[in-house]
């Protein structure tokens, strides 16, 4: 009742200043009543009483939901999703929604232990923060909304093999697969001379292997040669990370869970023989890589928050629902590491922020 109250006097507040208020705008022509131009105060205002509008009509309805996300590890990309989609959710609902944010540490077991929690508590969504939490999440429940964020392929992380676009189940989300053809561009602009690549990833992350198939095809095509040094955990990166560099003129990493969270193990390697590293997405590069085809996983997480106000509040079945993809990306560099290894990089890039060279 007091936050209509507020709202009932904002309203007020409104008209009082649209009776006094001027305009330099032409006109009306004949016929028409020109509305006079908000000044930004008033836009303000606005903002505000929308806001308390909306959350006074979700208090009234008496409405409230519960929504559970489980975040397979920590590290800025998959922060950055979970908080875009938290601030999201809170930002429409308020106190009338309660978010349960659980970390998995990086280990798929306790991801189906927390996602078993939420099913168990009848949570009415569940967000899946990367493939694990994800695969998880589907072997749990068929009949709670699953979305998932930080996936970058949805069938290969599904075991689909007829994957168009849509699930056809209880699972929706958000992609973070930047254009794969443009990374390898990248690469041959980087290194323009470069006749072998060693590829680092973990063999236990799906989505790892997907995104190594597809930029595998691209290097075949340009004759480039390549070798796949993989791992299974992070007890054998080091190991494996040191034998990469041998002999190869660049490293690409497609985003990789595992190799995000411990990229100054690949930073020691790689810097030692000032190698170029192009990395999956710029956490990672920020990290100790050259340069990546960046998108903004706050953003990602925004994106699969209105996935969720969709589904919470109009009822929109997941299984129809069109996995979303990052529409905008950027050439992004570190720009301490080309300084370390010697690499001038064009000016079409923009500097990673916080790794301007000192």
């Amino acid at each position: 009742m007091k936050k209509r109250m507020i709202a009932i006097l904002l309203a007020s507040a409104m008209v009082s200043l649209a009776a006094c208020g001027t305009t330099n705008e032409a006109p009306a022509a004949a016929g028409t009543t020109a509305a006079p131009a908000a000044t930004e105060a008033e836009a303000d205002a606005m903002e505000t009483i929308d806001a308390a509008a909306t959350e006074a009509a979700v208090a009234d309805s008496g409405k409230t939901y519960k929504v559970g996300v489980c975040q397979l590890m920590q590290h800025n990309a998959l922060d950055a999703a979970t908080q875009g989609f938290v601030d999201t959710l809170t930002g429409k609902y308020g106190d009338a929604i309660e978010i349960d944010v659980q970390n998995a540490q990086g280990d798929s077991a306790t991801c189906a232990t927390i996602v078993n929690g939420f099913v168990s508590n009848e949570y009415d969504l569940i967000l899946a923060n990367a493939t694990p939490a994800l695969q998880a999440a589907q072997s749990s429940t068929t009949t709670i909304p699953i979305l998932g964020t930080s996936v970058t392929d949805y069938g290969t992380a599904l075991g689909m093999s007829d994957f168009t676009g849509t699930t056809g189940t209880n699972i929706s989300g958000t992609s973070d697969m930047a254009p794969l053809d443009q990374q390898e561009d990248m690469i041959l602009e980087l290194v323009p001379d470069v006749k072998k690549i060693a590829i680092l990833y973990c063999s236990a992350e799906a989505n790892s292997s997907f995104q190594v198939q597809q930029i595998e095809k691209y290097l075949d095509e340009d004759g480039i040669a390549y070798e796949e040094f993989t791992f299974s955990d992070s007890n054998d990166l080091g190991s494996v990370v040191n034998n990469a560099v041998v002999g190869v003129d660049a490293m690409y990493i497609p985003t990789d869970n595992v190799v995000a969270s411990n990229m100054p193990l690949v930073t020691q390697a790689t810097g030692a023989v000032s190698l170029p590293v192009i990395c999956g997405e710029e956490n990672m590069c920020a990290g100790g890589g050259l340069a990546t085809l960046s998108i903004d996983y706050y953003d990602l997480g925004v994106a699969t928050g209105n996935q969720a106000i969709d589904i919470l509040e109009n009822g929109t079945d997941p299984a129809g629902m069109e996995i979303r993809y990052a529409t905008a990306t950027t050439k992004k560099y570190n720009a301490a590491y080309a300084a370390q290894i010697g690499v001038t990089v064009p000016e079409s890039y923009e500097v990673i922020e916080g790794t301007e060279a000192q």
